[in-house]
């Protein structure tokens, strides 16, 4: 490993930031329609709150609906973004459907049968696979007859993606529908064409709910039934919610920019926006101001970390940052070179500020972020101590390492540091034990990165051999054909996370949808065909401009 006596200007090989301080100083554009009163914040707040109530009596009525109207209807909050003031409506709404309380008729329109199949899975019911038995023939295939309904087989692909290993008959239905939604895409209109490109890259039970939630809202217009109350909240709510989410942006990066400036390690990734980015991801609604702020602040100090670990530090200068971070006391600063000095001090002071901000119940939860954060060190300790001696680990053990060390269990129990009441003790106790879907989201996070690492030709000088070079190494393969074997692993670990989902004590559901779901949905929407959204800037410039930036109907 070379040296690395200082942390000099100038000594960074990551592109600078593509923002600066864009965000620090940006003031939106009051469209023509908000300069008038009726358009005012407060207007839109007190008009928002009448439509949902309008929405809680349609709930009321729902033991008056056909379960078909109410499946559209959950279905509809979700893509639209406004699920999260119907939590509670909705959830009794799927137990009944689940239960049978609202009788689902037989039904042989194959986007109603694999909706209800999506949504109870989605919300931790299992619902076997023989509901698709009347779609089939007589030797398993699925009926070629089903071909000439692109809404039906979008629904299908959306929903076989809900499947746990083993589960064949969704593996066909992924294939038949593909084909067939590949072949028909090009011959198809708005807004159902754009549903199936969008569908085809990220099934929707993988995709970001709110970058969904920025296209929904102008196709669902164009839906048969739709109803104009929903669109009249989501555009409201969406509005509002953007603009507090460019706020916290605004402060957030000013926040970073005097944190980076402070720490001066010139050599790691200047990532502002992206970092707040990824709280956006993991914490969706207005509500969340607190949580996205003290998560992107966990992940400002991992990325800062792993820039040392990775990119810069000698193995001594490594040792010495591990032995500060394992006795975690100030005293400790003094064993570390003087360019890590202050960053040291910095880790320290954010996680008594995280305590600070916490309410008094709630204060138990740092000392499991911490302990996972001291963890995550060693395991980059490892890492270098690999890197050093030019050890090349069989693929297993590289797996279990670079796991770990993907920060995904740290970020897990951080994302539950930061949230509200739906983060209990028990879900700290589920989390910190790194159970199977802790680990299948970590695995999705490190493999679809080492995937863009080969993808990209990006090496950072410390880096141990990824996941993807040990394949290559241990089964003789090509990079393409390890390739393909790591995204086959994705979507195994995807139907993991998908069987814990549905076997999970309920009332962790909640914590585990933020913690563990929405970050693996992160990992697929920044790595996307290859992409490195968080190293290379410009691979993540239009979702922010599209996510922040771009005109939003009102």
């Amino acid at each position: 490993m070379e040296a690395a006596a200082t942390a000099g200007a100038g000594d960074s090989s990551f592109e600078p930031s593509l923002w600066d301080d864009f965000f620090v100083s940006y003031t939106p554009p009051c469209s023509q329609a908000c300069t008038h009163h009726h358009m005012s914040e407060e207007w839109m707040r007190e008009r928002a709150d009448e439509l949902k109530v309008e929405v809680h009596r349609m709930f009321e009525a729902v033991d008056e609906m056909r379960v078909a109207d109410s499946m559209i209807l959950v279905d509809a909050l979700q893509r639209l973004g406004i699920d999260n003031h119907f939590q509670e409506e909705i959830n009794t709404t799927m137990r009944h459907v689940y239960t049978g309380e609202l009788e689902m008729p037989s039904s042989k329109e194959l986007h109603m049968v694999a909706l209800r199949f999506r949504l109870l899975r989605q919300h931790g019911f299992f619902l076997p696979t023989d509901v698709f038995d009347e779609f089939r023939d007589g030797t398993g295939n699925f009926n070629t007859c089903l071909t000439t309904d692109p809404k039906g087989l979008v629904s299908l692909y959306n929903a076989a993606h809900m499947a746990v290993p083993g589960e064949d008959v969704l593996d066909d239905a992924i294939a038949f529908t593909r084909t067939h939604l590949v072949a028909m895409k090009g011959s198809l209109v708005f807004p159902i064409a754009d549903q199936i490109s969008r569908t085809l890259d990220i099934p929707l039970t993988r995709y970001m709910p709110q970058l969904e939630t920025m296209h929904f809202i102008i196709e669902y217009e164009q839906e048969d039934g739709h109803n104009a109350s929903l669109l009249e909240l989501a555009r409201l709510d969406y509005s509002l919610t953007r603009s507090a989410y460019l706020k916290e942006l605004g402060t957030f990066c000013l926040w970073w920019e005097d944190f980076y400036k402070d720490v001066n390690l010139t050599y790691s990734r200047d990532r502002g926006v992206e970092i707040y980015f990824w709280g956006f991801g993991v914490f969706p609604g207005e509500e969340n101001t607190r949580a996205r702020i003290i998560f992107s602040k966990v992940i400002a100090l991992i990325s800062l970390m792993d820039d040392t670990f990775d990119s810069h530090a000698t193995f001594e200068d490594c040792k010495n940052l591990n032995e500060a971070i394992q006795r975690w006391d100030e005293s400790a600063a003094s064993v570390l070179p003087e360019y890590l000095r202050m960053f040291y001090t910095k880790i320290l002071s954010c996680f008594n500020e995280f305590e600070d901000i916490l309410e008094l119940r709630e204060k138990y939860r740092v000392a499991y972020v911490q302990k996972a954060f001291m963890l995550l060190s060693k395991y980059y300790l490892e890492e270098a101590k690999w890197c050093n001696e030019k050890y090349m680990p069989n693929f297993k053990d590289q797996v279990e390492l670079s796991s770990m060390s993907s920060a995904g269990p740290v970020l897990t129990l951080a994302a539950l540091m930061a949230a509200g009441n739906e983060a209990t003790k028990e879900a700290f106790e589920w989390a910190s034990s790194v159970p199977d879907m802790v680990h299948a989201c970590a695995e999705i996070g490190r493999f679809v990165n080492d995937i863009s690492g080969f993808k990209k030709g990006r090496k950072n000088k410390n880096d141990v051999a990824s996941s993807l070079e040990c394949y290559m190494k241990e089964h003789g393969t090509t990079g393409e054909e390890a390739a393909a074997a790591l995204t086959a692993m994705v979507e195994q670990a995807w139907r993991r996370i998908n069987k814990a989902f549905m076997e999970i004590d309920r009332g962790l559901l909640p914590a585990v949808t933020l913690a563990v779901i929405n970050q693996a949905r992160l990992s697929v929407v920044v790595y996307y065909g290859g992409k490195d959204a968080y190293t290379f800037t410009s691979d993540l410039e239009d979702l922010i401009t599209s996510v922040f930036l771009k005109p939003i109907p009102v």
